[in-house]
């Protein structure tokens, strides 16, 4: 009896186990992660090393304060230092604890010119996307593939449930973009302030009324990868989705023959995005 029941606890812990990996493989937040959703574009991987850096610079100097401290109250308290020193001042420590907080924001300025300019650097030939964002959806709008757009509105829990998809993340009908290429994101706002946000892109900007800011990323994996609304814009804020699904190029054509045939019938499109669309 005691060995099934450690049995049945291993084999729950195992496929909890493989869950949690298809999750996070998927651009799923998962229960007691540490750290960045897995990274899936360049973007986000300048980020990560930014962050990296940072954060050592930042653990450096949290352990070097503390250790000075620590030295303070044991070197100089009443009892070791009863007759305490009349120094009032030293030019050198004066000189290094200016010199060095300088020296460090220089070398963050230097190491994080570079990622913030290619962040800010949308690519000219990249694929455009326009997100509105609204209270409490998104519409998706596809210039560059006939102006064609739909609204992408969040599934109730039970709906999720019924799909087997995450609840307070998927959406009715997902932003989709080819594998490989470069997506321009313009985005902005019908009523109050949203962000636009997908944590596995290294993508957060601001969805402002009246006003178009742009971003962009290049996915190198195909998948489904999830993000929310960052920007507290009103009662239903916690439940504003970002479901994005990122398809080859043939199923991503495919997906814009069946959204938009007048389009396709215009531009023309390729016979294997017909083939995959028609499942022949």
């Amino acid at each position: 009896m005691r060995k099934s029941r450690i049995l049945g606890w291993l084999g729950s812990a195992a496929l909890a186990a493989a869950l949690a990996g298809a999750a996070h493989a998927a651009g799923v937040p998962t229960d007691g992660s540490i750290g960045f959703q897995e990274s899936v574009t360049p973007n986000m991987d300048m980020v990560e090393k930014l962050h990296t850096i940072a954060f050592v610079i930042i653990t450096a100097i949290v352990v070097l304060v503390l250790g000075l401290m620590i030295f303070i109250m044991l070197r100089f308290n009443e009892k070791a230092n009863p007759v305490p020193s009349k120094t009032s001042h030293n030019t050198l420590l004066e000189v290094v604890w200016t010199a060095a907080p300088v020296m460090i924001v220089l070398f963050l300025i230097a190491v994080a010119t570079r990622p913030l300019y290619y962040l800010d650097t949308i690519p000219e030939d990249a694929m455009t996307v326009k997100a509105i964002g609204n209270q409490w959806n998104w519409d998706y709008v596809y210039p560059d593939h006939g102006g064609f757009e739909f609204n992408s509105a969040p599934l109730t829990i039970e709906e999720a449930a019924e799909k087997n998809v995450p609840g307070r993340l998927a959406v009715t009908e997902p932003m989709v973009v080819p594998v490989g290429q470069k997506i321009r994101v313009i985005v902005t706002a019908s009523d109050v302030l949203h962000a636009f946000a997908v944590p596995a892109f290294g993508v957060k900007i601001d969805a402002v009324p009246g006003r178009l800011n742009e971003t962009w990323f290049e996915v190198r994996e195909p998948g489904t990868y999830y993000g929310q609304c960052s920007e507290v814009c009103g009662q239903l804020h916690y439940n504003m989705p970002i479901e994005v699904r990122v398809l080859p190029q043939a199923e991503f054509d495919a997906w814009v023959l069946e959204k938009n045939p007048e389009y396709v019938k215009n531009e023309g499109i390729t016979t294997e995005a017909r083939n995959t669309n028609t499942g022949e």
